[in-house]
């Protein structure tokens, strides 16, 4: 596929199960239809409801971030259009994904559905306290903005889990937290641009 060969080959996307989810995943079902002309470029488009779907590159490289294995239980925090989450079901065993929006919650769900997922629950709500009774995650994927790291959502990281978050207002950059048995590790790999988490993360 020309998107995987030109936008994420040549740009540090080496995970092998990483490459396949992105080549297996139809992007262009995911965005409104008269945004699938440009479905398969390297940028993000609008879905509606002030929110995006993320550039592919993007996509993958949150994916590539967390190391996932095939047996881990991931948290998504804004389904948004439900890309992002197929992508994350391709290579996980297991997907809870949380989106704000009841609108966006509504078509993803369906969009997974006509796909086949069949490992990804999916609700609507607020994910700042992240989803307790499914917790502790292997990993967990942030993909919307919040000004600083919601501390339930760390709380809910799995000793040797990982989490990926876009941090900041005006300027915001990917956060990678590892938990380990000593604590919370942090290091930021990414300048980014991602829309803000809105409810709870708001008033915090």
């Amino acid at each position: 596929m020309r998107m995987v060969e030109q936008q994420l080959l040549s740009r540090g996307i080496t995970d092998p199960r990483v490459i396949d989810a992105m080549e297996r995943v139809p992007r262009q079902q995911f965005v409104p239809s008269d945004q699938r002309p440009w479905a398969f470029e390297d940028r993000p488009l609008p879905i509606g409801y002030r929110q995006t779907i993320s550039q592919p590159y993007i996509v993958a490289f949150m994916t590539q971030a967390l190391n996932l294995d095939s047996d881990a239980r991931l948290l998504e925090i804004g389904t948004g259009s439900g890309y992002q989450t197929a992508v994350l079901a391709e290579v996980a065993r297991q997907v809870y994904s949380i989106e704000i929006v009841p609108e966006l919650a509504d078509q993803a769900k369906r969009t997974l559905s006509e796909l086949g997922y069949q490992n990804v629950l999916l609700r609507e709500g607020d994910g700042y306290m992240g989803w307790t009774e499914h917790a502790p995650f292997d990993a967990i994927m942030v993909t919307a903005a919040p000004d600083h790291i919601p501390q339930p959502l760390v709380d809910q990281l799995a000793v040797g889990g990982r989490m990926i978050i876009p941090v900041g207002e005006s300027r915001q950059a990917l956060i990678l937290l590892t938990r380990t048995e000593r604590g919370v590790t942090e290091e930021t790999v990414l300048p980014v641009r991602f829309v803000p988490m809105t409810g709870e993360a708001e008033r915090r």
